[in-house]
């Protein structure tokens, strides 16, 4: 029974591992298990078949045989661990060390040379040596493909097809049994490289977009600092002049006991005011959320990290027919749950869904991989202000947030905003949510 339980534990490690990884890192090892695959299937085909034979030519046949499938069996397991570095050469990632070829290439005449003896000792029939001939360079080839380029390949598979066929001849090999064991190596040097170099280029353009896209979302970030900046310069540069001039002016007043020197300080405090008002509204207009583009710009983060995601409703009344304050205030909540399913847990889907009543829009933000150790926002008692700043924000609009967890391994944030809000006076009290808030104000690609 604990074995069984112990097997049953493995099959959900690999499979919760599999759900864990992205789409792309799927592809990934999907292609490096298939190439790994191949060596084996050959062995037990080309490699393995051909050698029952061998029982009945002697007891050097016997040994010979045995002896080369341990040699294959020993370079199949090199082939395999040397696939996934040769894959990271190929695309740039991390360079291979040359030395790791060495037991494989000597793998590889042991190999030829054992084939040679095998034959020479009468160990195997005409038809049998071209079928093992095709299988003996497949392991080795198959990460040699990828770290040389292909031109240098195919000289290297004609010279080593050329040096065995010319062993074979001197070894008592003749007429048809020779030229079919070099077409059929050569068969399997076409065979080799047209798998392999092809799953090696696909994988490199596939990685090389996903880097171009987290390049561009960090270039979208540094872009928008930079805009908000030159918006905060140009709003405080010329008002700071003017206080600093005034305030000179009242200290030389002050200084002379002349009277206007009040007139200039109370001239300064109300730049100040103003300036401090037109900060307000600068980095309000910043935060400023729109429901269609925040639920556009959710989805899109959430699947470049391989997260899959639905949205429904968008489309409908409860999303392009709400008020402009209720998508406002909705595309809040959108804009903090996506980035903190990203933040916390280790979700693999995700489903946001807007449903209209008859005097509310409500909106459901459901990830899975939740974390129950720190809920999403970790907002009232994990220190954070995620949760706490929505709920202010909604809460000016007379609306309602709440987050829990909706089962296993599930977590649920559910806002609900009556149609009648009206978006508030930014004097009025919904005018702190946008600065007391952290974790929500900051933009979705910056949180990432």
């Amino acid at each position: 029974m604990k074995g069984l339980r112990g097997v049953i534990g493995r099959v959900r490690g690999w499979r919760r591992g599999w759900h864990e990884r992205s789409k792309l890192q799927r592809i990934d090892l999907y292609t490096r298990v298939t190439l790994c695959s191949l060596v084996w299937l050959f062995l037990l085909t080309w490699g393995l078949l051909p050698l029952g034979t061998v029982f009945d030519r002697g007891a050097w046949a016997v040994a010979i045989g045995a002896a080369l499938l341990a040699v294959n069996v020993a370079q199949s397991v090199l082939s395999n661990v040397n696939v996934r570095p040769a894959f990271d050469q190929y695309r740039g990632a991390e360079p291979f060390p040359r030395r790791r070829l060495r037991l494989p290439a000597v793998l590889l005449v042991v190999l030829s040379g054992l084939l040679i003896a095998l034959m020479a000792v009468n160990g195997l029939d005409d038809r049998a040596l071209p079928v093992m001939a095709m299988d003996v360079p497949i392991a080795f080839g198959i990460p040699y493909a990828l770290l040389v380029p292909a031109r240098k390949f195919l000289l290297h598979a004609a010279a080593y097809i050329t040096a065995f066929v010319a062993l074979l001849a001197a070894f008592g090999g003749t007429g048809t049994p020779l030229l079919a064991t070099a077409l059929t190596m050569a068969l399997s040097t076409v065979l080799v490289i047209s798998s392999v170099r092809p799953s090696g280029w696909s994988l490199s353009v596939m990685w090389q977009a996903e880097e171009a896209r987290d390049m561009q979302a960090r270039l979208a970030v540094a872009e928008e600092r930079l805009r908000f900046g030159r918006d905060m310069h140009d709003v405080l540069g010329r008002n700071l002049s003017v206080i600093a001039l005034k305030s000179e002016l009242a200290v030389e007043l002050a200084q002379r006991g002349n009277p206007a020197a009040v007139d200039q300080m109370v001239e300064v405090q109300r730049i100040a005011r103003a300036s401090q008002q037109e900060v307000r509204d600068v980095v309000r207009g910043y935060r400023e959320a729109d429901l269609p583009t925040e639920l556009m710009g959710a989805r899109g983060v959430l699947q470049a990290a391989g997260i899959s995601v639905t949205v429904e409703g968008a489309d409908g009344p409860a999303g392009i027919g709400a008020p402009a304050a209720v998508q406002a205030a909705l595309g809040w909540v959108v804009r903090e749950t996506a980035t903190n399913v990203l933040r916390h847990g280790d979700p693999t889907h995700c489903s946001i869904r807007l449903a209209r009543t008859r005097d509310a829009v409500v909106l459901e933000v459901e990830n899975d991989g939740a974390d129950a150790t720190d809920p999403l926002g970790g907002g009232d008692d994990g220190g954070g202000s995620g949760l706490a700043g929505l709920r202010e924000r909604l809460g000016a609009l007379g609306g309602t947030l709440t987050a829990g967890p909706a089962g296993d391994d599930l977590f649920r944030v559910t806002a609900t905003v009556p149609l009648t809000a009206s978006r508030p006076d930014p004097g009025g009290r919904a005018a702190p949510a946008d600065t007391s808030s952290p974790d929500a104000s900051s933009p979705l690609p910056e949180e990432r």
